[in-house]
């Protein structure tokens, strides 16, 4: 059985959609971030990163998003959560997701986790400041680039959908106006209909 340790408001929020969506056989621990249980001993012993998610697999711990993902999608090859079979087309689920991960998420993160590129309060605060502009363009690259319709890669829902559900749920308190952006809040919507997303949405909010 698999276990994914996450936490509220996190980008786990996606691995544990896709668990959901794969129709894995898998267990949940909520990790308290505001405790920091991230760098509690008996955490870090299970990711030494101090982050969330982390998956327990039958081979071993894996974490970072983009990699558990395309995990859930090979190993539950019938829920058809990413295209298999081409390489090309699974490259491209990968790309995304490497660049919510690399990209989006980093200019999500220089709103509060500051002291992990400069030391000085001037510093954080111009980060501070840089998010909203930062994390509008990353929403407009998406929607003018990326985001194919009705899905991200177009008629077929992948592991790409649940991470963008996530990252993007930042936007507003980042300072984005989503509406700008209608192919995103559509997706939103979209992905609101899904049952496995309203599961997990009331789990995490349990």
């Amino acid at each position: 059985m698999l276990k994914l340790y996450y936490g509220v408001g996190t980008c786990a929020l996606a691995s544990h959609i896709a668990l959901e969506e794969a129709g894995a056989d898998y267990t949940t621990d909520r990790i308290d971030m505001k405790a920091n249980q991230q760098n509690s001993p008996d955490y870090l012993a299970i990711n030494p990163k101090g982050r969330v998610p982390a998956l327990v697999t039958d081979q071993g711990v894996l974490t970072e998003t983009p990699a558990i993902l395309a995990f859930i999608a090979q190993s539950f090859p019938k829920a058809n959560l990413a295209p298999l079979s081409d390489a090309f087309a699974f490259a491209q689920v990968q790309a995304f997701n490497s660049y919510l991960c690399s990209g989006v998420h980093i200019s999500h993160s220089h709103k509060m986790r500051g002291a992990r590129w400069a030391s000085e309060e001037t510093s954080f605060e111009d980060m501070r400041r840089k998010v909203p502009e930062n994390m509008r363009a990353g929403m407009a690259m998406i929607e003018s680039k990326m985001l194919r319709g009705p899905w991200v890669m177009g008629e077929s829902y992948t592991v790409c959908d649940p991470y963008l559900f996530t990252v993007s749920s930042w936007a507003k308190n980042d300072g984005v106006d989503l509406t700008e952006f209608p192919k995103i809040t559509a997706h939103r919507e979209r992905m609101k209909e899904r049952p496995a997303v309203q599961k997990v949405l009331a789990e995490q909010k349990a």
